[in-house]
């Protein structure tokens, strides 16, 4: 299962292609809606997100709300497009009043993407490179989440750190969390930490400048087995920390005690193996679900560092790409903090990274065989965990 996506930050629409989807899963547009109405949220978010309501065209693929094995292609249209039709045509020739972008913002893919392509003009970069381009990746994550909730696999995140603000949370039944989570405007489950949190990034705005963070996601009931230890690009710790540090200003990953594993002996980091009245079991979950490069059958839980945002309304030093002198970085319009909606964003990156997998391990070509297959496995392995 795979997917290709395309369009501009500005330009007319974003689609994706998705390949491999079964036929027979039941899918409702409302669904993906409400996800990409939670990506636009969060306190810290830009103008942009006063032009948009994201909604999502499904072209091909789906019939009377089922797939039905052949390609489904998604479309976000982007309402912007309806201002920059002169400046973003895919025809025609450039307005002679248009003043190219020249001064690269550091921390963006300016510079390195005008080095690569050879651009004259920096906004062919920023296009693309544009947080924009998550809308549809959150639309082809929420198919993804849908197959696997069918399969009783859940998702959520929340926000532990906002710049040096860090929350505190106490242990909580998961659909508990996800309550507070959803009413808080920084997706934070501590009150008294989301109120600072929401005060630094009001101090941010005044500065000019903008702030990053850390976010927790907690994936339950996921099956052992998927992923492999028998080649290095099917492990799929791997698989999972690459698409997530490909969202854009992902910088850090870790998975269970991630780094602080570093810090422990290895009596402190490796989770038993017991025996208890329900069979094989485990009294901690310090891996975070996952050993070898396979999922263990415990939940997933996966953190991710956030840098704050390169495009800076008190803008950093740079050169003019086109006379080599020195200036300051081009202004665009952006966000102050965009953590908590990169949760979201999250969510479906690793929701669409589990389901390839899944689909991988329990190939079928309809909903039917992978129901079958899904749950002979689960009688194959409960077998083994269950052994007196």
């Amino acid at each position: 299962m795979r997917y290709l996506s395309a369009g501009e930050s500005h330009g007319p629409c974003l689609t994706a292609i998705i390949e491999g989807l079964p036929a027979g899963l039941r899918l409702f547009t409302e669904d993906i809606n409400r996800q990409l109405e939670r990506r636009q949220g969060g306190y810290g978010r830009g103008a942009r997100m006063s032009i948009e309501k994201d909604r999502v065209e499904v072209l091909s693929g789906l019939r009377f709300n089922e797939t039905i094995g052949s390609p489904l292609t998604l479309q976000i249209k982007n309402r912007d497009w309806d201002n920059w039709q002169e400046l973003m045509s895919p025809e025609g020739s450039e307005p002679s009043t248009y003043n190219k972008v020249t001064r690269p913002r550091p921390g963006h893919a300016d510079l390195a993407a005008g080095l690569k392509y050879n651009y004259a003009d920096l906004r062919l970069a920023l296009e693309r490179s544009s947080a924009r381009e998550t809308a549809i990746r959150v639309a082809v994550g929420t198919v993804g989440r849908i197959l696997l909730e069918h399969f009783g696999i859940r998702f959520y995140s929340h926000v532990i750190r906002i710049g040096d603000q860090t929350a505190e949370i106490e242990t909580l039944h998961l659909p508990e969390l996800f309550e507070i989570v959803e009413s808080s405007p920084v997706r934070c489950a501590d009150a008294t930490a989301a109120k600072k949190m929401v005060a630094a990034i009001k101090q941010a705005e005044t500065d000019g400048d903008t702030l990053g963070g850390v976010i927790e996601l907690l994936i339950t009931a996921v099956p052992p087995g998927l992923g492999s230890h028998v080649h290095w690009d099917r492990r799929f710790d791997g698989l999972l920390a690459g698409a997530i540090m490909a969202v854009p200003a992902i910088k850090g990953v870790e998975i269970g005690l991630g780094f602080s594993a570093a810090t422990r002996p290895g009596s402190e980091v490796h989770d038993p193996i017991v025996r208890n009245a329900r069979g094989i079991d485990r009294p901690s979950n310090k891996a975070g679900g996952l050993e070898g490069g396979i999922t263990n059958g415990q939940p997933l839980v996966i953190r991710a560092a956030m840098k704050p945002i390169p495009t800076l309304m008190s803008a950093l030093p740079s050169v003019d790409w086109e006379t080599g002198a020195a200036s300051t970085a081009v202004l665009e319009r952006s966000d102050v903090c965009a953590v908590p909606a990169a949760a979201v964003v999250l969510e479906a990156v690793a929701a669409w990274t589990l389901a390839v997998a899944f689909m991988e391990k329990f190939a079928g070509d309809s909903m039917e065989e992978l129901d079958a297959a899904y749950h002979y496995y689960l009688e194959q392995t409960s077998g083994h965990l269950n052994k007196s």
